[in-house]
């Protein structure tokens, strides 16, 4: 099967919904990803970038807070992907700390050059960089109606980049603020035919696979096919948004000569849990090249304690027994973390 034949398998495109189905928490449980178009047509940013780049970096530059940003540059032979060099040990950009204003001028000398190195800024803090923005570009949806916590927003910025196939641990909705963007998701039962790269280095901080979705090697990669069968395609014009739940991995194109996307970031878990992904670094360490036996007797145990029943454990213990089996509360979860510690630390 050529790249071309397996490639064209990924169409099915990701559902469009009507506005008012923009609940975040009955997004959650739907847990698939959702586009609305048009959502956020009105924001301020939006109009700016739909009259020109210009006049969308004039509009940043209003509200720079004038603290330096993480600038990313990759080499125009890269094509815009911000990956790996070869052997997977090292990145393939550089990144600087500069002021925004600057780099949003060096993306403005180069538009239109088909040799120009691609510029990113990701993950940058609204409030913290942009003091102001966010205001004015809102979707005027009340913290309380995310959960636990408020959302984190975060802005990102660049000419024609891609960010390789990953996951987040945080559920989010993508603003298409500036320029189209193609996201590329996959559901995260995938993992294995994703091909996942190294814990470290990683592009971005997070692990990404390493299939070049663009044109995939089969013949490296052969179960990338089977995840394809499963992929879905949001394409974002500026003005629409995408949903989709935390640990789908997916790919993100910024297609045009400047983007500009806003991200609202959130948990629907309390804020005293623990990040799942530390967990999962123990347990490499842990359990993971232990006897098969043992593996399977310990598949066990946390399917009992932990992937059953929340309540499961606890059921049958009088609750001044229960500690850390019963319900966690901020005290508690202080308690297991210190216990942890020690026994880490031992």
């Amino acid at each position: 099967m050529t790249a071309a034949a397996a490639t064209q398998r990924a169409t099915r495109m990701v559902e469009s919904v009507h506005r008012d189905a923009i609940d975040p928490a009955a997004l959650v449980a739907a847990d698939k990803p959702v586009i609305v178009r048009g959502f956020v047509n009105d924001w301020p940013l939006v109009e700016a970038g739909r009259r020109g780049v210009g006049d969308a970096i004039s509009y940043l530059k209003h509200f720079y807070s004038g603290r330096p940003v993480v600038g990313y540059t990759g080499l125009p032979e890269n094509g815009g992907r911000y990956f790996y060099e070869a052997g997977a040990t090292g990145l393939n950009y550089n990144s600087e700390r500069v002021a925004l204003d600057v780099y949003l001028d060096r993306i403005a000398e180069r538009l239109g050059d088909p040799a120009s190195p691609s510029f990113y800024v990701g993950s940058t803090d609204l409030d913290q960089f942009l003091p102001g923005i966010s205001a004015e570009n809102s979707l005027k949806l009340d913290d309380v109606a995310f959960g636990c916590r408020p959302p984190t927003v975060s802005i990102w910025l660049g000419n024609r980049t891609t960010a390789p196939t990953h996951y987040d641990q945080s559920n989010n909705i993508a603003c298409c603020a500036i320029g189209r963007r193609r996201f590329t998701l996959f559901p995260p039962e995938q993992v294995a035919n994703l091909y996942p790269g190294p814990l470290e280095p990683t592009p971005g901080g997070q692990v990404v696979s390493m299939v070049d979705l663009r044109a995939p090697d089969f013949d490296l990669y052969p179960r990338f096919a089977d995840a394809l069968e499963s992929a879905q395609v949001a394409e974002l014009e500026p003005g629409d948004i995408l949903f989709y739940p935390a640990l789908w991995w997916h790919q993100v194109e910024a297609l045009d000569p400047f983007n500009a996307m806003i991200n609202y970031w959130w948990d629907v878990s309390p804020a005293f849990m623990d990040t799942p992904q530390t967990t999962l670094l123990h347990a490499i360490l842990s359990l993971r090249d232990r006897p098969d036996s043992e593996k399977a007797a310990w598949r066990n145990l946390f399917d009992y304690y932990v992937f059953g029943p929340a309540d499961q454990a606890a059921a049958h213990l009088p609750e001044p027994a229960q500690g850390a089996l019963g319900r966690l509360d901020d005290i508690k979860a202080r308690r297991l973390r210190a216990a942890i510690i020690h026994k880490i630390n031992r």
